[in-house]
């Protein structure tokens, strides 16, 4: 039998209403899940599931109105709350949590290094040091090179492929060594191949960051390169198919 460690995520209950008209409408209805570090777990199911919801929860973007969702911090131990609000929510979002958009958002006035660097100087309340700036330089460096990019490092985003775009858009999430990294369908608007390096890129980075990854596809060759998959219906993980089938 194997020995689970303590898992670096758990979302326990998580539930979410919104107003909808006169109505009241649950996107979440009791979601629970765990993922551990260096674990990827695939989230599918038919559009409008809650599958993005619940990243948003699990990233700070969005509060529940029940359940609980703690991340373990890689660096102390201890347990984050991740249903935050407020500062601390942002505090926990730029320091723990890494999201890879379905859009790469990239601002065209920065070169692919910029990109990086200005996540680390947004973490912080005030400008970074001296030695912050050099490590914020050697660790764009080392993430661009994991991605393919260091040989494109000082050029404008205008000037790369949408599949390169991509790449940068995992490299961004990387750059404050997340505990938990969230990722929403970032290549439905790419080719064949060029999707396929964006998953191996996922799954490659997963495994070397020893970070807790949530895949929301619709890819089922996408879904199948995960540890485990989960399916949501209509607010509910409903079951699990393919790799590990230890308790979700």
């Amino acid at each position: 039998m194997t020995t689970r460690t303590t898992p670096a995520l758990v979302l326990d209950g998580i539930t979410l209403d919104v107003r909808d008209g006169d109505a009241t409408r649950r996107l979440l209805d009791g979601v629970s899940l765990t993922a551990d570090a260096g674990e990827l777990v695939a989230i599918v199911g038919p559009s409008g599931s809650g599958k993005s919801t619940l990243l948003a929860v699990a990233g700070c973007l969005q509060i529940a109105d029940d359940g609980t969702a703690i991340l373990r911090s890689a660096d102390t131990g201890e347990d984050i709350d991740l249903l935050a609000d407020g500062a601390a929510a942002a505090r926990v979002r730029r320091s723990h949590v890494g999201i890879v958009f379905q859009q790469p958002n990239l601002l065209p006035s920065l070169t692919v290094r910029e990109q990086l660097v200005l996540m680390t100087r947004l973490r912080r309340i005030l400008p970074p040091s001296a030695s912050e700036r050099r490590e914020a330089e050697v660790r764009s460096a080392e993430l661009l090179d994991a991605v393919g990019l260091g040989d494109l490092a000082d050029r404008r985003i205008s000037t790369l492929s949408g599949g390169q775009q991509a790449r940068v858009n995992v490299a961004r999430a990387l750059m404050n060594r997340p505990e938990l990294l969230l990722v929403d369908e970032p290549t439905a608007a790419l080719d064949r191949a060029a999707a396929e390096q964006v998953t191996d890129l996922i799954v490659d980075a997963t495994k070397r960051f020893g970070v807790a990854t949530l895949y929301v596809t619709h890819d089922p060759a996408q879904a199948d390169r995960a540890d485990r998959i989960l399916e949501m219906v209509d607010g509910t993980l409903t079951g699990k198919t393919g790799g590990d089938t230890a308790a979700a």
